[in-house]
């Protein structure tokens, strides 16, 4: 009697571009849940946990970092080809990153300060979301992703259904954990009204401001918001800028009302 053809498993890859490697570190954290998931399908490339490299093409393909040179482009365009799904993991590359606010800078100037042979340093112009340059089938938000919503979307996708991801503003998780809030009870900046849920509420929980890691919600009223920081709390326009445009300054929808 012939054996069975065993059945041929999803293929997940997992690539890194500028980023500091949390979103893949989130997706490690996983543990007994990611033991699972790897009897659901095959992590065919995943260099942060294994050498170990299966070729294309890939079923789903999470990706870290934002793009910051011509190799970078050239690579990620790479990617998309081998990619049936491409999901952008983490404010790096769904909206830039902490590195992308040398795009408001002189990048050549910072180069200079930094290297002692600036000459060798090859970069593009700007730092830009992933988005900017192929296309994207889903983002996850946050600094680093949060790892249940990660496994929600992989198991989603291996169902074929429409992931459920938290909507509203991480003033509502605030609320559901109980918290005072920081901004009208004690005056401390905090950019919960405008941002995507997602995280729990974690920095409000331990009383320190959001400051807008999984980047803007959806109709935000920014504006409003600026105008209380800069109003009631005596914000200066320096510090209003910081507060508006930190890891999520190029995010698709931005904080569009703050300066930039």
């Amino acid at each position: 009697m012939a054996k069975a053809a065993s059945k041929k498993l999803p293929k997940l890859a997992v690539w890194k571009f500028s980023s500091c490697d949390g979103c893949q570190l989130s997706l490690l954290d996983c543990e007994d849940q990611l033991l699972e998931v790897a009897h659901a399908l095959e992590i065919a490339y995943f260099l942060e946990a294994s050498t170990a490299i299966a070729p294309g093409p890939y079923d789903i393909s999470l990706v870290e970092g934002s793009i910051a040179n011509q190799h970078d482009i050239s690579r990620l365009k790479e990617v998309r080809d081998q990619s049936k799904l491409l999901i952008a993991m983490g404010a790096c590359a769904v909206g830039g990153g902490v590195q992308a606010l040398r795009n408001f800078g002189d990048l050549k100037a910072y180069i200079e300060a930094v290297y002692d042979h600036p000459e060798y340093i090859d970069s593009a112009a700007t730092s830009s979301p992933i988005s900017q340059h192929v296309a994207v089938d889903a983002e996850l938000r946050g600094c680093p992703v949060n790892k249940t919503q990660l496994l929600e979307v992989v198991a989603a996708l291996l169902q074929g259904r429409r992931p459920y991801l938290p909507g509203g503003a991480v003033c509502l998780q605030c609320k559901q954990r109980g918290n005072t809030c920081l901004l009208v009870a004690q005056s401390i900046p905090c950019l919960g009204p405008v941002t995507q849920a997602g995280c729990g509420a974690l920095c409000p929980s331990y009383d320190r401001g959001c400051y807008g890691c999984f980047g803007p919600k959806e109709a935000a009223n920014v504006k409003s918001l600026h105008a209380w920081f800069s109003g009631r709390l005596k914000l200066s326009q320096p510090e209003l800028s910081r507060l508006f445009c930190q890891i999520n300054c190029l995010a698709p929808e931005r904080f569009k009302e703050g300066p930039a």
